[in-house]
This record gives C-alpha cells, structure tokens and sequence, in this order.
C-alpha cells in the first residue's frame, strides 16, 4: 500500500529482510525511500535468513521532501532472502516506502 511505510527507530545501521517462498532469479531491485544516505543491499540462498553476501552498496542522493527512487540493476543471481541495511542517514528517521524485486 502507497500509504504505508516502515520507519527506522533513530539510530543507524537498521535493517530489514525480505524473504521469498522460493529461491528466485533477481534482475533487479528498486527502492523508494526518504532520507537515506547508505544503503547496502545483501542476499541469502539459505532456507533460513542467514549467510548472507554483499550485493551492492551504494549512496543515494538527498532529495529534500520528495522520496528517493533508486534502482540496482543487478547481474541475474538467486536469492531466498534480501537483507536491506540502512547503514547512515540524513536525519535521525528514515522511511522505506516500496521495496520491488525483478525476476523469475
């Protein structure tokens, strides 16, 4: 839902983790949020939500009131979880509104 959000708590890093029903192909991931300096995103192909590796790191630019849009074109990989790791931010809270995966 557009009116809804998962916020952070104040202090850095936060994360989060999308899981899968399945282990998928994974083409690309993009994210809209709201003051996010430092995101890493980073997968697992593990039934449970652990071992994971780095995918990509990357900061976003500031964009005063408006969401950021960002997306990772990524080589096609598996994943059965992603782990999204606001590692630093512009303010003390941020915001996650949409989080899509492409694939199969």
């Amino acid at each position: 839902s557009s009116e809804t959000f998962w916020t952070t708590t104040g202090m850095f890093p936060q994360e989060f983790i999308i899981g899968f029903p399945k282990c998928v192909k994974i083409s690309k991931v993009a994210i809209q949020c709201y003051l996010v300096r430092t995101l890493r995103i980073e997968r697992s192909v593990s039934e449970d939500p652990v071992g994971f590796e780095q995918c990509i790191e990357k900061d976003l630019q500031h964009t005063e009131g408006q969401l950021q849009m960002e997306e990772f074109p990524l080589p096609e990989f598996q994943a059965t979880y992603l782990r999204f790791i606001i590692k630093s931010a512009f303010d003390h809270f941020v915001s996650v509104h949409r989080v899509m995966a492409e694939g199969t």
